[in-house]
């Protein structure tokens, strides 16, 4: 897959034929191999999908598969993947896990396929999610920070608090490209995590807005605040409203 010239050449986009209001053009999997590397990282398999699957192994020899977190259409793979390459599967939730490691910790470097990997703590969307910093080069964001549109906060396990403390993590990183998990690569980590900021303020201050209006429920919340999106993606909304309901009563604001 054609990627923009200012995307490293270390990253290969394999993208899974997974589409959906969820998974937009399909799950990003990425391969990343220094230039002369004989093996390779992968980084979110994907879904249980055999040709996606063979298509990914066919890149190797493969040294270690990475998650950024457990959603199925990431990680549902991972275990049939490592059979076909031999690869431990390293994620923040051990049950995700293949092989017996773990995950390096926050902030510790990886030097594997010529790549310095750096596992880069961002809950929020889930409790587990990570995303992974190489070098000042690029970092890759699983669901944390989308190609287009913005994320679901999954409550109950994803949390609005932790999000934006991530937010404003990745945020920190500078003008370095967004490899993320769904949609088109991005130039620049600080200014799309600072939109991203900005969206999550204004969306809790129109659901503050919507229950000193009368909403009692979260749905109806979402029939207020995003009357205006795609019905097919207001579950998910719902589980954002819930994350944000219990952030303003956490700090609150009813």
């Amino acid at each position: 897959m054609t990627l923009p010239e200012w995307v490293p050449n270390w990253a290969t986009l394999v993208r899974a034929d997974n589409p959906g209001p969820m998974t937009l053009d399909g799950t990003n999997t990425w391969v990343l191999r220094a230039p002369g590397a004989e093996a390779c990282v992968v980084i979110d398999p994907g879904p249980l999908m055999p040709e996606h699957l063979e298509r990914v192994a066919a890149l190797g020899p493969v040294a270690v598969t990475l998650l950024t977190h457990g959603h199925p259409d990431h990680a549902e793979g991972a275990a049939r993947f490592a059979e076909m390459t031999g690869s431990d599967v390293l994620a923040q939730d051990p049950k995700h896990s293949v092989g017996g490691q773990a995950l390096i910790p926050d902030g510790e470097p990886l030097d594997l396929a010529g790549i310095r990997i750096r596992t880069f703590a961002t809950p929020g969307h889930t409790a587990d999610s990570v995303s992974f910093v190489i070098g000042e080069e690029a970092v890759l964001t699983g669901d944390t920070i989308l190609g287009r549109g913005t994320t679901v906060v999954a409550w109950p396990d994803g949390a609005l608090g932790e999000y934006l403390t991530s937010l404003e993590r990745l945020r920190g990183l500078g003008s370095i490209p967004v490899l993320p998990g769904h949609g088109p690569v991005l130039p620049d980590a600080s200014a799309v995590a600072g939109y991203y900021l900005q969206h999550r303020a204004e969306r809790l201050e129109q659901v503050r807005a919507a229950v000193a209006a009368g909403a009692s429920t979260p749905h109806e919340v979402v029939e207020t605040v995003y009357a205006d999106v795609d019905r097919s993606v207001w579950p998910a909304a719902e589980l954002s409203v819930r994350a944000q309901l219990d952030y303003l009563r956490a700090n609150g604001r009813p």
